[in-house]
């Protein structure tokens, strides 16, 4: 039967029912359950501004108009059943339930029911085999257009599984379930799969292009805070500043050397106990005298916090006592064994966030330290079994993609209830939604490869695209770099040349050859990388790297321009090249080069002992080349050089000042 309730449009027959509300401009939201009611979950999705729709029924039909978009759903009397079709205002079919297939009695919603309640959920749709997607989140692949591919619904180290896709048929999809899973885009079907949920929960807008659709999708998820000032310079760091002396003297070194620097980074283990959550006096002996230091030098420290709680932790017996752990559901209670065994906050309860920052602000914050990096943040199991954890708020099965968002809301919320405003957190991991939780989000434990480097530049756009205007990377990669080895510090400049045009330059990484540290009385503690400063890489580098850290600093004002624009209106800060152009066929091509703003097209150098790059200029404009200064018609392709200590970067004509033509010099 097909009904109308209220503002509704809605489907009820053999104990499922499935019904469709209007959820901000041009967008819908689409749920559906067996043998029950509608769930109001808020996972992701806001509490939209209210719009007005359009709603009838007939006997066998009925649709739902919001705006550009309109939901179709037909009755088929001999299958018993009903389909779903989406379409553009326009007339455009946009979406389509894949149906019966005839004598192959598929279902396009598909409820299997698991022991316990739940139900593991196949959502199938017809697919145009011409079609391109773009989003997903972080998946350490050289994929931009994801047509023909296929993403598990899950977070690792170095994977952030966010379950929004924009289409070059002018929808977005947002895939409403934190479950394990996986989704399928395939030539002859589309497929999002879950591995335990209680209801089928997506939503979907429609626009003309890519950035209405964004925005759309930023009204429905949220947007991040305003960026403080130290977002837009440099940050330095290292695995790992092991004691106060050796991070205050690299401070030092940098203000003596004129270098700006915004931000230094006490990375992990400086703590006593993991889960204790404050420093180790005997390395860090005051730390309140060494935060006031670096803020007359005009550096910001950021901590590491993990969410690990160790078994010998002060804190453990009582989280334990509480439950704000995550607790296996066979076994010990142990779910990592790196630094010691330990077990993993469970920041789905409102309980566990509360009692973390109480800890984190007495023993950080109260100190002046506010900038936090929240590193395991998916959280990084030793063992990835994801049927073998419970949380507070369900099993890790049917919400464990939400613990990086919640993760983040303990320190985003503790800090605004402080009275900060401008709140930036690092965090390893995001889902839909963790941006407005002041998220910034980095790419994890990558490899110091030319590889590497160009699956991160397929990664901070796909985040973009999925509402993460905030994103960053290890600089150089984390594992395997060795700064005498020659090879490698080439790489490094061609990815700090690109570091400077991402949306947080941050210098990161483990580099060769580690050190073994004791404490006084001979207990082995945790290791330190070797060094990673802009002069631990030979005279050369370190004068490119400077001329490069003083061009991130001419950019601030630019920077800062597109910060605010996420902050108002949710817009990407790198935007793939169809997201300023989408009328030109070629930019849905495009993923080794990019728009940083509206402005700059960058076009970055990302393989080895490599000094050219094929660019393609979009019509629409005449482009300005920062490095042979001349202007070249858009709708070409060139060949551009670059030598070692060069990026090719262009400037739209209509925005050419003579501040980008001195960008460079």
């Amino acid at each position: 039967m097909i009904y109308q309730k209220e503002q509704a449009l809605g489907y009820r027959y053999n104990g499922e029912i499935l019904e469709i509300v209007a959820w901000g401009k041009n967008s819908l939201r689409i749920r559906a359950v067996m043998q029950g009611e509608i769930i109001n979950t808020d996972y992701a999705l806001l509490e939209p501004e209210p719009t007005k729709c359009i709603i009838t029924v007939q006997e066998d039909k009925g649709e739902i108009i919001n705006g550009k978009i309109r939901a179709l759903l037909e009755y088929i009397p001999g299958k018993k059943d009903c389909l779903l079709s989406v379409f553009h205002s326009n007339g455009k079919l946009l979406l389509k339930e894949y149906g019966d297939g005839g004598a192959l009695r598929l279902k396009s919603r598909e409820f299997k029911p698991r022991i316990g309640g739940d139900f593991s959920l196949t959502v199938s749709f017809a697919s145009d085999p011409e079609e391109k997607l773009y989003g997903m989140g972080q998946y350490q692949q050289t994929v931009l257009d994801w047509k023909g591919s296929i993403a598990e619904l899950a977070h690792r180290n170095s994977q952030v599984s966010i379950p929004f896709v924009l289409s070059d048929r002018g929808y977005g999809f947002l895939w409403h379930n934190p479950a394990i899973g996986k989704a399928v885009f395939g030539k002859n079907i589309t497929q999002w799969y879950s591995e335990a949920a209680r209801q089928m929960d997506y939503w979907i807008t429609a626009g003309d292009e890519p950035a209405e659709i964004l925005k759309s999708y930023a009204n429905a998820t949220g947007k991040v805070p305003e960026m403080p000032e130290y977002g837009l310079g440099f940050w330095q760091s290292k695995l790992r500043y092991w004691n106060q002396k050796e991070l205050l003297q690299i401070a030092e070194e940098y203000h003596k050397r004129g270098i700006p620097l915004d931000v230094i980074v006490c990375d992990f283990f400086h703590w006593t106990k993991l889960g204790d959550f404050k420093f180790d006096r005997e390395f860090f002996p005051e730390p309140e005298q060494m935060v006031q230091r670096l803020k007359e030098l005009g550096i910001q420290l950021m901590v590491s916090v993990w969410p690990e709680v160790a078994q010998d932790s002060e804190n453990r017996e009582e989280m334990q006592e509480k439950g704000l752990l995550i607790k296996p559901e066979r076994g010990v209670d142990i779910t990592k064994l790196f630094g010691g065994n330990s077990s993993i906050l469970d920041p789905t309860n409102k309980e566990t966030r509360e009692f973390v920052w109480e800890k984190c602000k007495k023993n950080y914050y109260d100190m002046g330290i506010h900038l936090f990096w929240l590193d395991d943040a998916e959280p990084n199991y030793s063992a990835l079994d994801f049927d073998n954890y419970r949380l507070y708020m369900g099993s890790n099965l049917q919400i464990g993609n939400l613990f990086p968002q919640m993760y983040a809301r303990i320190f985003y919320e503790g800090m605004q209830q402080v009275g900060m405003d401008a709140i930036v957190n690092l965090v390893r991991c995001g889902w839909a939604g963790s941006q407005r939780y002041g998220a910034l989000i980095w790419s994890g434990d990558i490899q110091s490869t030319y590889e590497d480097l160009r699956k991160q530049l397929c990664a901070g756009l796909s985040m973009a695209v999925c509402g993460i205007p905030w994103w960053t990377t290890d600089i150089g990669g984390f594992t395997g770099g060795d700064p005498n080895n020659e090879g490698f510090r080439k790489l490094l400049l061609r990815w700090f040349e690109w570091g400077t045009f991402c949306p947080v330059m941050r210098l990161h990484g483990d580099r060769i050859p580690s050190r073994k540290l004791y404490h006084k009385n001979g207990n082995e503690a945790m290791f330190t990388g070797g060094e990673n400063e802009i002069w631990s890489f030979g005279e050369d580098a370190y004068e490119v790297m400077t001329k490069y850290i003083r061009i991130r600093e001419k950019l601030r004002p630019y920077l800062r321009k597109l910060m605010k624009e996420a902050h108002i209106e949710g817009a990407p800060i790198m935007r793939p090249m169809f997201y300023e152009f989408p009328y030109d066929k070629n930019c849905w091509s495009l993923q080794e080069q990019y728009m940083l703003g509206d402005t700059l097209l960058v076009a970055p150098i990302l393989y080895e002992n490599t000094f050219e790059k094929d660019v393609y200029l979009p019509l629409g404009s005449a482009w300005y080349s920062l490095l042979d200064k001349r202007m070249i018609n858009g709708g070409v392709w060139l060949t551009i050089s670059a030598n070692i200590d060069e990026i090719p970067v262009f400037v739209r004509e209509d925005k050419m000042t003579e501040d980008w033509g001195s960008l460079f010099q």
